[in-house]
């Protein structure tokens, strides 16, 4: 994809947005990373840009500022135009979060920068629906299918996202626009734009023996190595269990924040090493020590807590030169193609994982074959290329007519109804408010 030229001369030209996100940085969870590192490339690219975060003081304030703009400079290295991006302190209290939240989405409001925006750029259905109350514009952006996590919205996303001045949902998977179109919304407010990754952090690769001599790892180990946090919900369990059938392979789990779970079902093997969360610099070189890289293969992050949804590590992974090994699933297969760019095997199978890695650990040439794939295809699943999809859609829907709101009929009345009569046994009886899918299926792949 071509870059966007100065916000003077592109489809950003005269915009100004707000972003607002309702949590504090910096952070190193996914969702952060996400919102902040689309709002650095997003404002080389509009006329003026802030950021409204819940911060600790002037200083915390001050040290984000300094940290956004010493990324902006490395945007600056790849060819991006740097544009400052403002900080204002959020007036809302640091917990707790529903209080936090609360007191963002009434507090932007009264911001000077909140009347001169063009529109308010935000991941928090409040934040969106105040400022709609308020007479501005909403940009929205989240990986969640809210529709089916927590049915009782259902009808108020509807109105929400169907308000002439919802601009559009920038969504992050199919799976997630899938599940909007099926409530109702106009699919004119429904965009596709999936995630990327910075290619400022493997601008130097490293070859496989290097990056092992650096990270202590054997020089003749066949390494198996997953980033992202090490828990139960990630999908890691079946990963243990594959491990106990391989103990020839060294897996390395990278992103343990403590003693959990997953700690606990790999103390007695020898062959899996979990290493505490590190650095973008040192992450990387776990990611090119790597003979296969995996994304646990495994249906239960998406169906039972809906909590991950094309990881983000997918898109980094691909850029890397290293093979992937990933279960064949709804949300992956929209990125990953079996015996193309990746290698997919059954998801919760840990016979099927052993086999899949021992199919790629003892075929050099079709591990080549894929990473070298995915390499190619991850030129045009780069930030910057999301941050331009995003402003081209946005500046679509900014002059496009006022779209018809979409249908809410019996058959929906009927499937909010039974959906959250579920969604509230599920609570009462787990604590949790996020409602699994009814049905979830992953495929075996292709012998």
């Amino acid at each position: 994809m071509t870059q966007a030229g100065p916000a003077g001369s592109g489809p950003g030209a005269g915009m100004k947005i707000l972003f607002a996100f309702e949590n504090p940085l910096l952070s190193t969870e996914a969702d952060a990373e996400v919102f902040v590192t689309t709002a650095r490339y997003l404002a080389p690219l509009v006329a003026r840009a802030w950021l409204h975060v819940p911060m600790r003081d002037r200083a915390a304030c001050a040290a984000l500022q300094q940290a956004m703009g010493q990324q902006a400079t490395g945007q600056q290295g790849m060819g991006r135009q740097a544009t400052d991006l403002s900080v204002i302190r959020a007036w809302a209290p640091p917990a707790p979060a529903g209080l936090r939240h609360l007191a963002c989405g009434l507090t932007i409001v009264w911001r000077r920068a909140f009347r001169q925006a063009s529109f308010v750029y935000t991941r928090n259905l409040w934040i969106a629906w105040v400022s709609i109350l308020f007479r501005q514009r909403v940009v929205f952006d989240h990986y969640r299918p809210w529709p089916d996590q927590i049915p009782p919205l259902r009808r108020w996303l509807h109105r929400l996202m169907c308000h002439e001045r919802f601009v559009i949902n920038i969504c992050h998977s199919d799976y997630t626009r899938q599940k909007y179109l099926d409530l109702g919304i106009p699919a004119e407010k429904l965009h596709c734009i999936r995630n990327g990754f910075e290619p400022g952090r493997l601008r130097t690769p490293m070859a496989a023996d290097a990056a092992r001599r650096a990270l202590d790892i054997p020089a003749d180990a066949r390494t198996v190595v997953y980033t992202g946090r090490v828990n139960h919900k990630k999908g890691l369990p079946v990963v243990i269990e594959a491990a106990r059938m391989l103990p020839d392979l060294l897996f390395i789990l990278v992103g343990s924040y403590g003693e959990g779970p997953i700690e606990d079902m790999a103390r007695d093997l020898p062959n899996v090493r979990i290493v505490p969360f590190q650095p973008p610099e040192v992450l990387s070189q776990y990611v090119f020590a790597a003979d296969v890289l995996l994304i646990p293969p495994s249906l239960q992050p998406l169906a039972r807590y809906g909590s991950t949804v094309l990881p983000l590590k997918l898109f980094f992974y691909m850029a890397s030169g290293r093979p992937i090994l990933a279960g064949n699933t709804p949300d992956v297969r929209e990125v990953l193609r079996h015996d193309q760019n990746a290698w997919l095997c059954q998801p919760d199978s840990p016979p099927a994982l052993a086999d899949a890695l021992r199919r790629l650990m003892d075929d050099p040439a079709l591990s080549t074959r894929l990473a070298a794939t995915a390499l190619a295809e991850s030129q045009a699943l780069t930030w910057d290329a999301r941050a331009n999809r995003i402003i081209a859609a946005i500046a679509e829907r900014m002059t496009a007519p006022s779209t018809p709101a979409g249908v809410w009929d019996g058959a929906q009345r009927r499937a909010w109804r039974r959906q959250s009569w579920r969604w509230l046994v599920h609570l009462l009886r787990t604590g949790s408010p996020v409602l699994p899918p009814d049905t979830i299926q992953g495929d075996p792949a292709p012998p």
